[in-house]
């Protein structure tokens, strides 16, 4: 079929999706043509109105020339006086600008988009809410604009939100970002369904490419989605107060209505899960975990690497005490509890009440730097070097198993092959040559078979149960919650 297709509605399919993007373009340019950024963000007038209907009208052309005959809606989509917020989910590939092109509410996207050749003309249509990747102070700003729309007593379209953040494969929600519920504004869940008897839609990390899916979707005779806008979400004065609360709970609701369960992960968490540096996280990591109680803490991603280098350069001080819990919390000077006591039972591996924070530091170094392996190896070397410099087998090991959250790790292997003058201690320079020279270190010295049966450990590179990462598979999460324990 999809050779049959690709040869015939394929070609069609594709240059009539692309006249119609063509055809709106114009609208669109007409309708902004000669208004600057202060004119763009005011409330719509009648005649912009009525070119929204037919660059409506011409998106749902385009969506049909692509195989999506019908669009079928359950609910009513409630007024922007009514909810001002439309959160999305699940989230799960760029098809789902469907919602978008039907109801032309804003959305939040990167302020370098509008700089893209006719797509950015469209896309400026809309009065997006811009994020600059540049700009420090942007996710604050982002947070008042978002704010500022949605009190405006339905003077402002409504902005449409996919609170996870990233694309999953729908088999569970993943935590909200609270970015749409700050307002404490009432919100109308949106969720979205593709009922196709072959999932073609799906865009994740681990999966097909963006144009693999564009090509095997046109080559579908017919392609399904299902949109149902759910009853309007009232926040209690509760919610209102705590952003966290009232974004898990319209999560909870759109799960019911999805009959999928959620999951605690974010898309942090996937980032570290699938960060490309040449120590791959292991099935059994901890360090997801980790990852959930830095944030819970509120340690802030934004700062996050200035708080490692103060706790790293107190950690050097204190060189190899161990610590309890009432000095772990004096150390992070965050008060005692139960996050705090869930994150230090994480480090006391042999629950004798105290720890190395030193392994702390380079959890946390992981966290913040999940590509940068050898930035995180190079520290830890400094926390657990000798006066000369070096560092012994069983260092290693420490350092490792750390910084890839497992409790055993076999690094005699390792070792040996950087210790090629056979000394018994090796440094940085040393570990670093090595790795420039063997870049795939990990799968060649620590990921063998028997290290794999022996331990369970396994490299991130293999197949994960739903696309995103292993440790986000439902019917796993209660089995893999009593792994992580201890480090």
């Amino acid at each position: 079929q999809i050779a049959f297709m690709t040869l015939t509605l394929f070609p069609i399919r594709l240059f009539f999706a692309a006249f119609m993007m063509l055809l709106a373009w114009p609208f669109a340019f007409i309708a902004s043509m000669g208004s600057d950024e202060q004119q763009l963000e005011k409330p719509l007038s009648w005649w912009r109105k009525i070119v929204d209907i037919l660059l409506k009208a011409i998106m749902r052309m385009m969506w049909l020339a692509g195989g999506f005959h019908w669009i079928n809606v359950k609910g009513r989509r409630a007024l922007p006086e009514e909810a001002a917020i439309l959160t999305v989910a699940p989230h799960s590939s760029y098809f789902d600008a469907i919602p978008v092109t039907m109801t032309f509410a804003s959305i939040v996207m990167k302020a370098e988009s509008k700089d893209i050749p006719l797509w950015g003309t469209l896309i400026k249509y809309i009065r997006p809410v811009f994020v600059s990747r540049s700009d420090q102070d942007s996710r604050r700003k982002t947070v008042e604009e978002i704010k500022r729309r949605a009190q405006s007593d339905g003077k402002w379209p409504q902005i449409m939100i996919f609170p996870e953040g990233t694309c999953t494969n729908r088999s569970c929600l993943i935590t909200f970002k609270p970015g749409a519920f700050i307002p404490g504004v009432p919100v109308q869940p949106v969720v979205l369904r593709y009922p196709n008897k072959l999932d073609t839609i799906t865009w994740t990390w681990r999966g097909p490419g963006a144009l693999e899916i564009l090509w095997l979707t046109l080559c579908q005779l017919h392609n399904s989605v299902e949109i149902e806008f759910l009853p309007v979400y009232i926040p209690s004065e509760e919610e209102r107060k705590n952003p966290v609360l009232y974004a898990n709970n319209v999560r909870h609701v759109m799960a019911e209505a999805l009959g999928v369960p959620v999951t605690d992960y974010t898309f942090e968490d996937c980032q570290l899960a699938l960060a490309e540096g040449q120590l791959r996280l292991p099935s059994d990591t901890c360090l997801l975990e980790f990852a959930k109680l830095v944030r819970s803490l509120g340690l802030k991603p934004e700062t996050l690497e200035d708080d490692l280098d103060k706790y790293a350069a107190s950690a050097m001080k204190m060189k190899k005490e161990k610590i309890d819990l009432n000095e772990f919390s004096a150390y992070l000077e965050f008060p005692v509890s139960q996050t705090l006591e869930s994150m230090f039972a994480l480090f006391d591996e042999n629950e004798d009440g105290i720890i190395d924070i030193r392994e702390f530091v380079i959890a946390l170094s992981v966290v913040c730097k999940p590509s940068r392996t050898l930035e995180t190896i190079q520290l830890a070397f400094q926390l657990y070097q000798s006066e000369n410099g070096t560092i012994i087998e069983e260092d290693l090991a420490h350092i490792l198993k750390t910084a890839m959250g497992v409790s055993q790790i076999d690094v005699t292997h390792l070792f040996r092959a950087v210790d090629k003058e056979e000394k018994g201690e090796i440094t940085y320079d040393d570990f670093y040559r090595f790795a420039e020279l063997h870049p795939h270190f990990a799968e060649d010295y620590l990921y063998t078979d028997q290290m794999g049966a022996e331990s369970g450990l396994q490299t991130a590179s293999l197949s994960a149960p739903n696309g995103i990462c292993t440790d986000f598979s439902p019917e796993n999460a209660e089995d893999k919650n009593s792994l992580l324990q201890k480090k």
